[in-house]
């Protein structure tokens, strides 16, 4: 079947991920909390890089089988999946990879624009030495993607930079919107980057911003961000009239 046929991906995509894996850093979590994560981030990449494909549907089995965790700390990741709108859940019928949503993408880029916005310049004002070194490393790493032409790096370059900024910015309200947003916005991107998106350009506009807060550039910072956003913008509209060709 389809469905099995694209967890085995997924799970042979996760061994090769192994590097994301949990070291048991993160403050006060313990073994299934870490273990929740793990299944997070895993499920949410298979996702984003479409190997669970919009508007199939899975099973918490499949899942399990995919990362090889079991199925308490994959349903707590699929509750997290599902108030981040990456994965639907239908009472007695499974789970739902939703499809992909273009009118749905340009209203979530309005209020992104203004989290993000607040995010970014925060970040530049309150990270601390060790963030600013782990946001000049990410720049890096966003150039790198590009010169290899490596998409899937690229996207877990813009996962790293997402969590950093939610961490330098220190605001969990701004925090928790973002988190809906951030998600449903690389998945979008790698549904259509092959028509329409400029993968160079937008890996340096991703490494401006970087740098900017890594400097403590905090009006840089937002003008960094607009400027990104003024492309990712473009290309979803672009998308929109590649489909109706």
């Amino acid at each position: 079947m389809q469905t099995t046929s694209m967890v085995k991906k997924a799970a042979t995509a996760k061994r090769a991920a192994a590097h994301v894996e949990d070291d048991g850093s993160e403050n006060g979590a313990g073994p299934r909390g870490r273990l929740t994560d793990q299944a997070y981030r895993w499920i949410e990449e298979a996702i984003v890089t479409l190997q669970l494909a919009p508007g199939s549907s899975v099973s918490e089995f499949q899942l399990s089988e995919m990362t090889g965790i079991g199925r308490t700390p994959i349903r707590e990741a699929i509750q997290r999946l599902a108030r981040e709108h990456l994965i639907v859940v239908l009472p007695q019928r499974g789970l739902l990879v939703p499809p992909i949503d273009v009118a749905k993408q340009l209203r979530l880029l309005e209020t992104r624009r203004e989290v993000e916005r607040l995010i970014c310049r925060s970040a530049a004002r309150r990270a601390t030495v060790e963030e600013r070194q782990a946001f000049r490393r990410l720049a890096a790493e966003f150039e790198r993607a590009v010169k290899k032409g490596d998409e899937v790096a690229f996207v877990r370059a813009d996962a790293g930079f997402n969590e950093l900024c939610l961490q330098a910015a220190r605001n969990e309200f701004a925090e928790g919107a973002m988190r809906l947003m951030h998600g449903l916005s690389r998945r979008f991107w790698y549904f259509h980057y092959k028509q329409a998106a400029d993968l160079p350009e937008m890996a340096r506009l991703h490494a401006r911003v970087a740098a900017a807060i890594a400097e403590g550039d905090v009006d840089g910072a937002g003008e960094a961000l607009d400027a990104l956003l003024d492309n990712i913008e473009d290309f979803t509209r672009a998308t929109v009239l590649g489909d109706r060709r």
